[in-house]
């Protein structure tokens, strides 16, 4: 399990796009820390879990590079 601590100002967005490489992943760093959903702007100091993310493999790979599944 990975965590990140808070810097202040942090938002859940950018929080996301540094930690987890996209900001399509907030959604599931909110579900992940749901304590503190009602935050839009963060304190310093608080301890967030980070979810495991796949990595994507590129629809650009001809089929016989393409993980199966």
């Amino acid at each position: 399990m990975q965590t990140y601590t808070t810097k202040q100002g942090d938002m859940w967005d950018s929080i996301a796009f540094m930690q987890l490489g996209d900001d399509r992943f907030t959604d599931r760093l909110m579900d992940e820390n749901l304590k503190y959903y009602d935050y839009y702007i963060f304190p310093a100091g608080i301890v967030l879990t980070l979810p495991d993310i796949e990595p994507d493999v590129p629809d650009s790979l001809p089929p016989w590079k393409r993980v199966a599944g």
